[in-house]
């Protein structure tokens, strides 16, 4: 069973790199411009968004309407972390990192002060307390000195290469996939299952509930750390309602409870706006239209709670080659 996870995970790897590879390629010979460049980092930042949320919402079975709130908090925290660090020597990585860190854990303790009480309330109520909190971070920062205020946050240094926020979303999707097939991972699935019988087996419901807020909000203010050194300059209007809202449309066009789902939503979503571009006038209609749709036909979302397996793929591929015709035979 191990020497099989380890060919799994050799595979996985193995695709990854020479998906990064490609793309690197293309961007070094200018194939790809910048135009393109910048949307390959913005897929990567949503990828983290909605994977982040999908821990909450998806796997945990709670509703997060205020998401963009962490990732505020992530993007202002990590940006004055890199402003300060930009007069020393370190290596772009190393700032992006410790920035990173930064973001990630601030996020990670507004989520347990706000989870704590919040995660007593169920379904809707949660939505509007989640949704209340993202309003209230985004006020917050507007009328701040340190963060810029309205007029928003310049000087942030732009360290953010394509390399750097590949890596980074590969880390972030791993650590939750190895997250949910852990023990913890397990547990946090049963409560969204049923949340009585899991308290009845022995959970501590609370704790799991604080753990998975916890680490979305960690993965959320990541991502705003990502935007911030893309944009390097922020905006409080950025993390407004409307971006909650975009990354839990990723996470439900994707499939609530799926990662391969939300990593697909969120390239197709990040691109389809570009291709739109040329119908400007009728570009949020047709991205309207496509949302009812799939509401409509598909409404658990592209991959429900299901996920991609290379390693699936390649078996099938296996049995099917070593299957041999069967030939008459004569009596």
């Amino acid at each position: 069973m191990k020497n099989t996870s380890m060919k799994s995970y050799i595979r996985n790897f193995a695709a990854l790199l020479a998906v990064f590879l490609i793309l690197y390629s293309l961007i070094s010979a200018n194939v790809l411009n910048r135009y393109y460049y910048t949307i390959l980092v913005l897929v990567c930042i949503s990828i983290v968004m909605s994977t982040s949320l999908n821990m909450a919402t998806g796997f945990l079975g709670q509703l997060v309407l205020g998401h963009a709130g962490f990732m505020a908090i992530g993007a202002y925290s990590s940006a004055l972390t890199g402003i300060m660090l930009k007069t020393s020597s370190l290596p772009n990585v190393i700032i992006f990192i410790i920035a990173a860190l930064v973001g990630g854990i601030s996020a990670a303790l507004a989520g347990v002060i706000v989870g704590a009480p919040a995660l007593r309330l169920r379904g809707d109520y949660l939505g509007i307390m989640t949704l209340g909190f993202g309003e209230v971070i985004k006020v917050i920062i507007t009328n701040l000195g340190f963060t810029g205020g309205a007029q928003g946050l310049s000087g942030i240094p732009r360290i953010l290469s394509f390399p750097t926020a590949f890596w980074t979303t590969v880390i972030v999707v791993t650590i939750i996939v190895l997250i949910m097939k852990s023990r913890h991972g397990r547990a946090i699935l049963s409560i969204r299952e049923d949340e009585i019988a899991a308290e009845a087996v022995g959970i501590p419901i609370t704790k799991y509930k604080i753990l998975g807020f916890a680490v979305a909000a960690f993965f959320g203010g990541v991502g705003g750390a990502l935007y911030a050194f893309q944009m390097a300059y922020l905006a409080p209007a950025a993390f407004g309602f409307i971006k909650s809202i975009d990354i839990f449309v990723i996470v439900v066009l994707g499939g609530m409870g799926s990662l391969t789902g939300a990593i697909l939503a969120s390239i197709f979503l990040t691109f389809l706006p570009e291709v739109l571009r040329e119908f400007a006038n009728y570009r949020l209609l047709i991205y309207s239209l496509l949302l009812i749709v799939m509401m409509l036909f598909r409404p658990q979302g592209l991959f429900g709670t299901s996920e991609f397996s290379l390693t699936n793929i390649l078996n099938k591929f296996k049995r099917r080659t070593k299957k041999k015709p069967i030939d008459g035979s004569d009596n």
